[in-house]
């Protein structure tokens, strides 16, 4: 059985970062959906050096598009940031999962603030997959690496969605803004290898509908508490059974 991966330094551990992300499938799925993001932002009339800090900034394609679509509409900052940081407590249990494979002797906790801070769906998938099999002293650069190469798709398929906008049909941009949720919904099929793992992605396709059918509210979180208990119980039962 090999070891695990090392690299000669930090910088050739977030090149290999850097390419990991380049040569990712999630990287077209972030450029398909970034185009939208910046053809929603130009009909909104934002600048587009407004677009790419709040790309930076914001980091998560639906944060950015409910941040977009509540300035753009008149809503009140105070409103605008409530509605994001609301939205971006679905990445808290991402990062809870992230950080105990970043963690290892001598990391400090200022070199965890920017992969926590870059955890998003994407970088957080390809995170679980890669990291186990690099050495602990070069994870956080390849981390930093991968979120870099995310951020290039990003900003860089922001602007071109920009100047795009007037050409590109209101009906293609919704469809690339849901690139990014179908490509979570594939790979966290992919990774679901434990029985228990298949049983609260099965309960959350059944009980995340019907919640957002009754117009059930933050029924994206009632559906992961509500499904992974039932995955729980379900597993437990199947235990005692056996």
């Amino acid at each position: 059985m090999s070891g695990p991966i090392t690299y000669a330094s930090s910088a050739a551990a977030f090149r290999a970062g850097v390419k990991s992300a380049v040569t990712s499938v999630f990287f077209l799925v972030i450029s398909g959906t970034y185009v939208g993001v910046g053809a929603l932002a130009h009909g909104y009339g934002f600048a587009p050096w407004w677009l790419a800090l709040s790309t930076v900034l914001v980091w998560a394609a639906p944060a950015q598009v409910i941040l977009i679509s509540a300035l753009g509409g008149g809503a009140p900052l105070i409103e605008a940031a409530i509605a994001v940081t609301l939205s971006a407590i679905r990445l808290l249990p991402m990062v809870v999962a992230l950080l105990p494979l970043l963690r290892g002797k001598g990391t400090w906790l200022r070199d965890l603030v920017l992969p926590t801070h870059f955890t998003a769906i994407s970088m957080w998938v390809e995170s679980l997959r890669l990291l186990p099999a690099i050495a602990h002293e070069r994870r956080v650069p390849f981390c930093n690496g991968l979120a870099a190469g995310y951020m290039f798709a990003a900003t860089g398929s922001g602007f071109i969605g920009y100047y795009l906008a007037a050409e590109l049909p209101p009906l293609l941009a919704g469809a690339l803004l849901f690139l990014t949720p179908m490509s979570f919904l594939m790979s966290t099929a992919r990774n679901a290898r434990m029985m228990i793992d298949r049983l609260a992605f099965g309960f959350g396709l059944m009980i995340g509908p019907v919640l957002a059918y009754w117009h059930v509210g933050l029924d994206l979180m009632w559906t992961g508490v509500i499904g992974g208990s039932l995955a729980y119980a379900v597993n437990r039962l199947r235990g005692v059974a056996t």
